[in-house]
Protein backbone atom coordinates (compact mmCIF):
# COMPACT_ATOMS: atom_id res chain seq x y z
CA UNK A 1 0.00 0.00 0.00
CA UNK A 2 2.85 2.38 0.86
CA UNK A 3 4.54 1.62 -2.45
CA UNK A 4 1.35 2.44 -4.37
CA UNK A 5 0.99 5.72 -2.48
CA UNK A 6 4.59 6.81 -3.13
CA UNK A 7 4.38 5.86 -6.82
CA UNK A 8 1.16 7.79 -7.28
CA UNK A 9 2.50 10.91 -5.56
CA UNK A 10 5.73 10.90 -7.60
CA UNK A 11 3.95 10.41 -10.91
CA UNK A 12 1.31 13.00 -10.04
CA UNK A 13 3.85 15.75 -9.38
CA UNK A 14 5.84 14.71 -12.44
CA UNK A 15 2.71 15.10 -14.60
CA UNK A 16 1.95 18.47 -13.02
CA UNK A 17 5.43 19.67 -13.90
CA UNK A 18 4.94 18.43 -17.43
CA UNK A 19 1.63 20.24 -17.85
CA UNK A 20 3.19 23.44 -16.50
CA UNK A 21 5.87 23.16 -19.17
CA UNK A 22 3.11 23.22 -21.78
CA UNK A 23 2.09 26.66 -20.56
CA UNK A 24 -1.22 28.09 -19.43
CA UNK A 25 -3.56 26.79 -22.10
CA UNK A 26 -6.94 25.14 -22.20
CA UNK A 27 -7.31 21.74 -23.86
CA UNK A 28 -9.00 23.29 -26.90
CA UNK A 29 -6.06 25.65 -27.38
CA UNK A 30 -3.33 23.00 -27.46
CA UNK A 31 -1.36 22.58 -30.64
CA UNK A 32 -1.53 19.05 -32.15
CA UNK A 33 1.96 18.17 -30.88
CA UNK A 34 1.08 19.34 -27.37
CA UNK A 35 -2.17 17.37 -27.33
CA UNK A 36 -0.40 14.20 -28.47
CA UNK A 37 2.26 14.72 -25.81
CA UNK A 38 -0.38 15.14 -23.09
CA UNK A 39 -2.19 11.94 -24.08
CA UNK A 40 1.00 9.86 -24.31
CA UNK A 41 2.29 11.08 -20.94
CA UNK A 42 -1.05 10.26 -19.29
CA UNK A 43 -0.92 6.71 -20.64
CA UNK A 44 2.71 6.24 -19.60
CA UNK A 45 1.91 7.38 -16.07
CA UNK A 46 -1.07 5.04 -15.74
CA UNK A 47 0.97 1.86 -16.34
CA UNK A 48 3.38 2.05 -13.37
CA UNK A 49 0.49 3.24 -11.15
CA UNK A 50 -1.46 0.05 -11.83
CA UNK A 51 1.28 -2.54 -12.30
CA UNK A 52 3.60 -2.63 -9.30
CA UNK A 53 5.80 -5.20 -11.02
CA UNK A 54 7.08 -2.54 -13.40
CA UNK A 55 9.99 -0.51 -11.97
CA UNK A 56 9.04 3.12 -11.38
CA UNK A 57 12.04 4.23 -13.41
CA UNK A 58 10.58 2.52 -16.48
CA UNK A 59 7.61 4.88 -16.26
CA UNK A 60 9.49 8.01 -15.24
CA UNK A 61 12.22 7.81 -17.90
CA UNK A 62 9.87 7.93 -20.94
CA UNK A 63 7.93 10.80 -19.39
CA UNK A 64 11.09 12.83 -18.75
CA UNK A 65 12.26 12.06 -22.30
CA UNK A 66 8.99 13.33 -23.78
CA UNK A 67 9.15 16.47 -21.65
CA UNK A 68 12.66 17.16 -22.91
CA UNK A 69 11.47 16.68 -26.49
CA UNK A 70 8.62 19.10 -25.79
CA UNK A 71 11.07 21.74 -24.53
CA UNK A 72 13.24 21.30 -27.62
CA UNK A 73 10.24 21.61 -29.94
CA UNK A 74 9.04 24.72 -28.09
CA UNK A 75 12.47 26.29 -28.51
CA UNK A 76 12.50 25.48 -32.22
CA UNK A 77 8.98 26.92 -32.56
CA UNK A 78 10.22 30.20 -31.14
CA UNK A 79 13.30 30.34 -33.33
CA UNK A 80 12.07 29.01 -36.68
CA UNK A 81 8.93 30.13 -38.51
CA UNK A 82 9.28 27.28 -41.03
CA UNK A 83 9.53 24.68 -38.29
CA UNK A 84 6.51 26.21 -36.51
CA UNK A 85 4.47 26.00 -39.71
CA UNK A 86 5.58 22.41 -40.29
CA UNK A 87 4.78 21.27 -36.77
CA UNK A 88 1.68 23.32 -35.95
CA UNK A 89 0.31 24.15 -39.38
CA UNK A 90 -0.98 27.57 -40.37
CA UNK A 91 -4.34 29.38 -40.11
CA UNK A 92 -6.77 28.76 -42.96
CA UNK A 93 -9.33 31.17 -44.39
CA UNK A 94 -12.72 29.43 -44.56
CA UNK A 95 -15.03 32.41 -45.20
CA UNK A 96 -14.26 35.39 -47.44
CA UNK A 97 -16.77 38.16 -48.12
CA UNK A 98 -19.64 36.11 -46.76
CA UNK A 99 -18.86 33.05 -48.90
CA UNK A 100 -17.71 29.69 -47.58
CA UNK A 101 -14.45 28.43 -49.09
CA UNK A 102 -15.42 24.80 -49.49
CA UNK A 103 -12.02 23.57 -50.67
CA UNK A 104 -10.29 24.99 -47.61
CA UNK A 105 -12.88 23.41 -45.33
CA UNK A 106 -12.52 20.04 -47.05
CA UNK A 107 -8.72 20.24 -46.84
CA UNK A 108 -8.96 20.69 -43.07
CA UNK A 109 -11.86 18.21 -42.70
CA UNK A 110 -13.93 20.97 -41.14
CA UNK A 111 -17.67 20.36 -41.51
CA UNK A 112 -20.53 22.83 -41.99
CA UNK A 113 -21.99 21.77 -38.64
CA UNK A 114 -18.73 22.66 -36.89
CA UNK A 115 -18.62 25.99 -38.72
CA UNK A 116 -22.11 26.96 -37.66
CA UNK A 117 -21.40 25.86 -34.12
CA UNK A 118 -18.47 28.28 -34.02
CA UNK A 119 -20.58 31.04 -35.57
CA UNK A 120 -23.41 30.60 -33.06
CA UNK A 121 -21.00 30.51 -30.12
CA UNK A 122 -19.75 33.97 -31.13
CA UNK A 123 -23.22 35.42 -31.73
CA UNK A 124 -23.55 35.07 -35.51
CA UNK A 125 -26.28 33.08 -37.22
CA UNK A 126 -25.77 34.16 -40.83
CA UNK A 127 -22.66 33.47 -42.90
CA UNK A 128 -23.33 36.51 -45.08
CA UNK A 129 -22.71 38.80 -42.10
CA UNK A 130 -19.14 37.49 -41.79
CA UNK A 131 -16.45 39.13 -43.93
CA UNK A 132 -13.65 36.77 -42.87
CA UNK A 133 -13.54 33.58 -40.81
CA UNK A 134 -10.18 31.99 -40.08
CA UNK A 135 -9.65 28.45 -38.81
CA UNK A 136 -6.79 28.74 -36.34
CA UNK A 137 -4.22 26.04 -35.66
CA UNK A 138 -5.91 25.36 -32.30
CA UNK A 139 -9.16 24.43 -34.06
CA UNK A 140 -10.94 27.62 -33.00
CA UNK A 141 -12.51 29.95 -35.57
CA UNK A 142 -11.74 33.68 -35.51
CA UNK A 143 -14.59 35.72 -36.97
CA UNK A 144 -14.27 39.22 -38.45
CA UNK A 145 -17.74 40.54 -39.35
CA UNK A 146 -18.65 43.35 -41.71
CA UNK A 147 -18.53 46.75 -40.06
CA UNK A 148 -22.31 47.11 -40.29
CA UNK A 149 -22.73 43.82 -38.41
CA UNK A 150 -20.12 44.54 -35.75
CA UNK A 151 -21.14 45.37 -32.18
CA UNK A 152 -21.51 49.10 -31.59
CA UNK A 153 -18.62 50.61 -29.65
CA UNK A 154 -17.91 54.21 -28.61
CA UNK A 155 -15.19 54.34 -31.27
CA UNK A 156 -17.66 53.41 -34.02
CA UNK A 157 -20.06 56.24 -33.12
CA UNK A 158 -17.14 58.59 -32.36
CA UNK A 159 -18.25 58.97 -28.75
CA UNK A 160 -15.69 60.24 -26.27
CA UNK A 161 -15.85 58.28 -23.03
CA UNK A 162 -13.49 58.40 -20.06
CA UNK A 163 -11.12 55.48 -19.58
CA UNK A 164 -12.37 54.39 -16.17
CA UNK A 165 -11.28 50.76 -16.30
CA UNK A 166 -9.38 49.87 -13.13
CA UNK A 167 -7.77 46.69 -11.89
CA UNK A 168 -9.10 45.44 -8.54
CA UNK A 169 -6.55 44.04 -6.11
CA UNK A 170 -7.53 41.22 -3.78
CA UNK A 171 -6.88 42.21 -0.16
CA UNK A 172 -8.78 39.50 1.74
CA UNK A 173 -9.36 36.02 0.40
CA UNK A 174 -11.72 33.82 2.41
CA UNK A 175 -10.75 35.40 5.71
CA UNK A 176 -7.02 35.61 4.95
CA UNK A 177 -5.29 38.96 4.53
CA UNK A 178 -3.13 39.13 1.40
CA UNK A 179 -0.29 41.13 2.95
CA UNK A 180 1.74 41.52 -0.25
CA UNK A 181 -1.29 42.84 -2.16
CA UNK A 182 -2.15 45.19 0.69
CA UNK A 183 1.35 46.63 0.67
CA UNK A 184 1.61 46.90 -3.13
CA UNK A 185 -1.71 48.76 -3.27
CA UNK A 186 -0.31 51.45 -0.95
CA UNK A 187 -2.38 50.67 2.15
CA UNK A 188 -1.56 49.27 5.55
CA UNK A 189 -3.27 47.17 8.23
CA UNK A 190 -4.65 50.23 10.03
CA UNK A 191 -6.47 51.30 6.88
CA UNK A 192 -7.80 47.77 6.46
CA UNK A 193 -9.08 47.66 10.03
CA UNK A 194 -10.90 50.96 9.50
CA UNK A 195 -12.55 49.58 6.37
CA UNK A 196 -13.71 46.54 8.32
CA UNK A 197 -14.96 48.66 11.21
CA UNK A 198 -16.98 50.90 8.88
CA UNK A 199 -18.78 47.77 7.72
CA UNK A 200 -19.36 46.51 11.26
CA UNK A 201 -16.82 43.74 10.93
CA UNK A 202 -14.30 43.04 13.66
CA UNK A 203 -11.95 40.58 11.95
CA UNK A 204 -10.76 39.66 8.45
CA UNK A 205 -12.01 36.15 9.21
CA UNK A 206 -15.53 37.48 8.77
CA UNK A 207 -14.79 38.57 5.18
CA UNK A 208 -15.28 36.29 2.19
CA UNK A 209 -13.33 38.64 -0.06
CA UNK A 210 -12.34 42.31 -0.24
CA UNK A 211 -10.83 44.21 -3.16
CA UNK A 212 -9.68 47.76 -3.83
CA UNK A 213 -9.12 49.26 -7.28
CA UNK A 214 -6.85 52.02 -8.53
CA UNK A 215 -9.56 54.60 -7.86
CA UNK A 216 -9.77 53.56 -4.21
CA UNK A 217 -13.15 51.85 -4.53
CA UNK A 218 -13.50 49.06 -1.99
CA UNK A 219 -15.69 46.02 -2.54
CA UNK A 220 -16.24 43.90 0.55
CA UNK A 221 -18.36 40.75 0.80
CA UNK A 222 -18.82 39.31 4.27
CA UNK A 223 -19.18 35.64 4.95
CA UNK A 224 -22.73 34.46 5.37
CA UNK A 225 -23.84 35.04 8.96
CA UNK A 226 -20.70 37.03 9.81
CA UNK A 227 -22.18 40.53 9.73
Amino acid sequence: MTTAFIRTVILYFLLMIGLRLLGKRQIGELEPSELVLTLIISDLAAVPMQDYGIPLLNGVLPIVTLLCISLILSFLNLKSIRFRKLLCGSPTLIIRDGKILQRNMARNRFTVDELYEQLRSQGYSDVTSVKYAILETSGQVSILPYTKDSPITPQVVELQVPDDVTLPILLINDGRVMSDNLQSSGYDRNWLDKQLKSRRLTSPRQVFFMTVDEAGTVVCVAKEGAA
